[in-house]
């Protein structure tokens, strides 16, 4: 009893277990209690800031867009939009972004990159380009660096001498009598003897076919025959993978990648052989052997004065006998490059061009309509018409081609909604202002956009997303546009020298299989552009082919001779 008072009386500031024990634990509990909320609320207001700036950034990223045509992000520049883009139809949001901006618009890529530049589709600004300031106006260090391992010191990567010396000799050889007369029996010889037996094998045994694999193997052996005087025989029953065909292709997809990644990355890429640097440097090595082994054995025929090569008409050998500035032969480079150049040139863009044109030709009954009709008007105007047979036999002649003009609307009128090449690219080497008052510093790169040109009401009319041959046509002629308003062969001092040819190739591919065959797409067969140098379909054209019907040909050729 005594203790438990004695206990309770203690003075405060004396020794208790009790009261020191309870004052001690109160007092932390509540500090940290305090420092959590005041951490809290530093928080959020970091939180606030934070978001603030993000919406502030975003709203007056956004807010750019109606002015420059895409938003404007810090740092990124438009890359993000640009990845959208990418993943979609890039030429179809090119073209929008385009519409948007009457034609011209300035991109702007991640700080401290090199992906600014100005994309236009305006024709006018076409003009000044590749025609009046011209000088103003090549390819550049950037495209040249970019595309050096694939094209090298070739036509379409040369600039000033180098490029006007090719020029000069291609466009002789070009417009030579016997020139024209290797590429006409060449292609003869290569529709009749393997495009249509392929066809027919086909048709026999009920089989869908990738009919843009089938036309990619004429015209590379086509232009290999041209520009190396070799044939590959990639177009033979079976289909058979060639490595040189293969090693191409794998090379300009690799090299298209380049465009779209800035070069400090692509770069490092290179030089630790990874991603699609790697794909490219293997394919590379590809090319060069099949070059390097044809040139050695050019030169061994050249050297021992075979009468065969005497005969030879393909431009290596023409090459080959020329002297540079200097009197000495052209080197094994120089020589792979202009090859691998023409064979870019001839390979892709014919191809390319007649799958987007069998597709339209499907989904336009009438167009396909219109052309059987015109081929069989031509034929039928023969003089020994009462002795031809019009079966699958038939062959067609130079000067019959040449008066399909529906046809030649029906293939321009393709190219003008797909283009072969779907953009090009040039850079400013001094201080210049386009017709429509963009201002270019010198540096700047330009790519001028021809998909989306197809697709302006301002240059085509309002029905320009329509496939009408008809819009190519005065009193039934084909009448040409300005290389500025269609720009699928380029336009200039580098309007492209294989253009007559290619219509040549095209039309006598088109003519000859039309004839003999109705092509159907594949039920639900997607179709879409790959980006490419080349606008290939990306996944193909799988297509069936069914026979004409004989008495369609026979009405047909009835008409013609009324």
């Amino acid at each position: 009893m005594t203790n438990t008072t004695t206990s309770t009386i203690l003075p405060f500031n004396q020794t208790n277990p009790m009261h020191s024990h309870i004052p001690f634990h109160s007092n932390t509990m509540t500090k940290p209690r305090n420092l959590n909320l005041t951490f809290l609320l530093q928080d959020i207001q970091i939180l606030e800031i934070f978001l603030a700036v993000l919406v502030f950034i975003i709203i007056h990223s956004l807010r750019q867009k109606k002015h420059h045509g895409l938003a404007v992000w810090p740092v990124l520049g438009m890359v993000p939009s640009l990845v959208t883009g990418l993943r979609t139809n890039l030429y179809e949001w090119i073209t929008e972004v385009l519409k948007r901006q009457n034609g011209t618009f300035r991109f702007k890529g991640p700080w401290f990159s090199n992906l600014n530049c100005i994309v236009t589709s305006d024709p006018r600004n076409l003009e000044h380009l590749l025609k009046t300031k011209f000088p103003l106006y090549p390819k550049g260090g950037y495209f040249r660096n970019t595309v050096r391992e694939l094209l090298g010191d070739g036509i379409f990567n040369a600039d000033d001498d180098t490029w006007q010396k090719q020029r000069k000799t291609a466009s002789i050889e070009f417009h030579s009598t016997k020139f024209r007369q290797l590429t006409t029996e060449s292609l003869f010889e290569l529709v009749h003897y393997r495009l249509l037996p392929v066809l027919e094998a086909s048709v026999k045994k009920s089989v869908a076919i990738d009919l843009q694999d089938i036309l990619l193997r004429l015209t590379f052996d086509n232009v290999c025959m041209i520009a190396f005087g070799v044939d590959p025989g990639c177009l033979q029953l079976g289909l058979p993978e060639i490595p040189f065909a293969k090693a191409f292709e794998d090379a300009t997809e690799a090299t298209v990648f380049r465009f779209v990644t800035p070069t400090c990355l692509w770069k490092a890429m290179k030089f630790l052989n990874l991603g699609m640097e790697r794909k490219l440097n293997k394919s590379i090595k590809g090319v060069d052997e099949f070059a390097e082994s044809v040139i050695r054995t050019r030169k061994k025929e050249l050297s021992l004065q075979c009468e065969d090569s005497k005969q030879r008409l393909d431009l290596l050998t023409v090459f080959m006998r020329l002297k540079d500035e200097n009197g000495q032969a052209y080197s094994d480079k120089f020589l792979r490059d202009i090859c691998v150049n023409f064979i870019l040139a001839g390979r892709d863009t014919s191809s390319v061009a007649l799958s987007w044109f069998f597709w339209l030709l499907e989904q336009n009954p009438q167009v396909e309509e219109n052309i059987l009709a015109e081929i069989c008007k031509v034929v039928s105007q023969r003089k020994d018409i009462e002795r031809e047979e019009f079966d699958n036999s038939l062959r067609f002649r130079p000067e019959e081609i040449k008066k399909m003009d529906y046809l030649h609307a029906a293939l321009s009128e393709a190219l003008r909604l797909y283009p072969s090449v779907p953009v090009d690219h040039k850079e400013v080497v001094e201080d210049d202002t386009f017709p429509d008052g963009t201002v270019l510093k010198k540096g700047t790169k330009v790519i001028y956009a021809i998909y989306a040109m197809g697709r302006m009401e301002g240059i085509w009319g309002k029905d320009c997303k329509e496939f009408k041959p008809e819009r190519w046509l005065r009193d039934g002629r084909f009448m040409s546009e300005s290389a500025y308003k269609f720009t699928a062969f380029n336009g200039g001092p580098r309007l492209c020298l294989g253009k007559d040819f290619a219509y040549y190739q095209m039309k006598y591919a088109a003519a000859s299989i039309v004839y003999r065959y109705h092509v159907k797409v594949v039920e639900n067969h997607p179709v879409e552009p790959k980006l490419a140098l080349t606008m290939y379909m990306k996944h193909g054209l799988k297509v069936n082919l069914y026979q004409r019907d004989a008495a369609q040909i026979q009405k047909h050729l009835e008409d013609g001779l009324k």
